[in-house]
């Protein structure tokens, strides 16, 4: 077997949730990286497992970084590595019954990364550096990607803007720093003075493990994916890698010349989806406005980590959903607008983009929800991480154990408590390692262009604002499932109980005015269409009038097979079909 038959790729992952969607501070330019390397690499305590107290040493004492901030990469880089649910629900009870910043301290201390990956993921962060030739004159050249593309790379191109999505940009990074990457992992002692890398020196087989976090692949296109330092140490690339079993390492020069012949773009990326994934069908196919909806999926190949579902241009409609199909997927929701779009399964990550005038409840989303450049959207979410950037008008109902980060170019963005629930909840919740405590919801912080905003000493009302318990309301979400949660989980913050039940009460005082009138029965007529007539006119000057009508359930007739390689029609024995209200079969719209 050739080494031509085994294909390496970027990972989607590191690039999609721990790559700050913003530009990078200097402080991690490659220049302080390969000193922090060498740092690492020579001080105890700091080798093969970096704590807390040690990055904060290195982050806030050598880099000058806020420690917010040191925080926060750190924080995110946790994100990525496969805690169990357990794990995460014993760490966040651990952080709920700290009182004070020393008893937070204390448990941040226990805290602990791989110091190689780590290093890694820090690099990754150039993902989003900001080039000047390419704010000049657009893609950077010379570029991997100069050949015409074709309707499907287009398509993929027109969905996947922002580089944490683009399977291209991840594998043209890769290409373009693969030299940088793995000479992160050299030791000190293999360095020149300059503080490149020597090039008869040797990579350890520990060290290229370390590249797992960024690169995968497989042999022969088989389904099987493997870590990449056991495709390096086995088979055809044993050779061309240069491994020797004895020595348990790689020489640099080999190791690169087999990486780079050997990377391709990743399988499983948000382009081979758009080609070749799932189409799937729609309960109802309107025409004019929901001709160009399109909803996709790998989930039924995919490894864990490569899941995705890519929802596009959904406009005026109800999308409601719980199936498998969606659970541990990472969801890309793309252009919809003046939609109402439910995915009541326990998710991996969700992306909010280029979306207008829709509401979005999730169910709970393991790592982060990330909402861009949207205008008036609102979000309902538990999740371990939320982000906001270059959106306007947005709100976003959270239950959240770290702060949500609020990236360069938001205007009028709300914040609020969760404050919904369905059956089901509580037990997604659970599979997820997601607790009712800690709740950070409304503990923003913001990351400007140049590192953290203190709004201590200069607050921006233009950016953000909590909401007032005055213009709260719970969210009823309109579907029968089976399950225990009959309440928001952990309930809601006192303030906003308080502004519920006056409401309560004045309905309460208004029903009891109503009584003691004394209508007759003529009078009461009247009265009862007075109030049928402001209420609808209210629902047609709100828009609720519009989705009110979407949960009407629609009469299923047959669907053509689309272009699409493959269908899923609607079964309700093969996917959970929520029903709205007595309504048994299909949801307003099931996908």
């Amino acid at each position: 077997m050739e080494a031509g038959s085994v294909s390496i790729w970027p990972r989607m992952e590191p690039f999609l949730l721990g790559a700050l969607q913003v530009a990078p501070t200097s402080k991690l330019s490659l220049h302080y990286l390969r000193k922090m390397a060498t740092y690492v690499r020579t001080r105890d305590g700091c080798f093969p497992v970096l704590g807390w107290p040690m990055w904060r040493h290195i982050a806030c004492g050598k880099l000058q970084l806020p420690e917010d901030l040191a925080w926060l990469y750190f924080e995110t880089f946790d994100l990525l590595i496969g805690h169990t649910p357990e794990e995460r629900l014993e760490w966040a009870e651990c952080l709920s019954q700290c009182s004070s910043k020393s008893e937070l301290d204390q448990q941040r201390n226990k805290f602990s990364v791989d110091t190689l990956q780590f290093l890694l993921f820090l690099h990754i962060q150039q993902l989003n550096r900001v080039s000047l030739r390419t704010s000049l004159i657009g893609e950077e050249w010379p570029s991997h990607r100069t050949r015409s593309p074709s309707p499907s790379d287009r398509e993929a191109k027109t969905s996947s803007q922002n580089k944490n999505w683009d399977d291209q940009a991840h594998l043209s990074f890769v290409q373009s720093h693969l030299v940088e990457i793995v000479e992160l992992l050299v030791e000190p002692g293999q360095m020149s003075h300059s503080g490149q890398a020597l090039r008869d020196c040797q990579i350890s087989l520990e060290a290229v493990r370390s590249l797992g976090l960024l690169l995968e692949g497989s042999v022969c296109h088989g389904r099987v994916v493997q870590p990449v330092h056991r495709l390096l140490t086995k088979g055809p690339l044993q050779t061309s890698a240069g491994y020797s079993a004895l020595t348990r390492s790689f020489p640099l020069h080999k190791l690169l010349s087999c990486l780079q012949h050997s990377l391709t773009l990743n399988p499983f990326g948000i382009t081979a989806c758009l080609r070749s994934g799932k189409k799937l069908a729609w309960a109802q196919q309107v025409e004019g406005a929901m001709k160009r909806a399109k909803i996709a999926r790998n989930t039924h190949l995919a490894p864990p980590g490569s899941k995705m579902v890519l929802m596009s241009q959904v406009f005026k409609q109800t999308l409601a959903k719980t199936s498998d199909k969606l659970t541990g997927a990472n969801i890309k929701i793309h252009r919809c607008s003046d939609a109402f779009i439910y995915l009541l399964s326990p998710l991996r990550s969700v992306s909010v983009d280029k979306c207008r005038d829709s509401t979005v409840v999730l169910g709970p989303v393991e790592t982060s929800v990330h909402i861009h450049c949207c205008q008036n959207v609102r979000v309902v979410c538990v999740a371990g991480r939320i982000a906001v950037g270059a959106s306007s008008r947005c709100t976003v109902h959270a239950l959240t154990p770290t702060r949500p980060v609020l990236l360069p170019g938001n205007t009028d963005i709300t914040l609020g408590p969760f404050h919904t629930f369905y059956p089901s909840l509580e037990d997604h919740m659970a599979s997820v390692g997601l607790a009712v405590v800690p709740n950070a919801w409304d503990q923003p912080l913001l990351l400007g262009t140049e590192g953290l905003v203190n709004t201590s000493s200069n607050p921006d009302p233009a950016c953000y604002r909590l909401l007032p318990p005055a213009e709260f309301h719970n969210l009823a979400v309109p579907f029968q499932m089976e399950g225990d949660t009959c309440e928001v989980p952990g309930g809601l913050p006192p303030p906003y109980q308080a502004a519920l039940d006056e409401k309560q009460k004045r309905i309460q005082n208004w029903q009891k005015t109503v009584m003691e009138a004394r209508l007759n029965k003529e009078q009461k007529r009247q009265f009862q269409e007075l109030v049928e007539v402001k209420f609808h006119e209210w629902l047609l000057e709100t828009g609720h009038r519009q989705e009110l009508d979407s949960l009407i359930p629609p009469t299923i007739t047959p669907l053509k097979a689309s272009d699409g390689p493959a269908m899923d029609t609607p079964q309700v024995n093969d996917d959970k079909y929520i029903r709205a209200g007595q309504a048994v079969g299909q949801s307003p719209m099931a996908c």
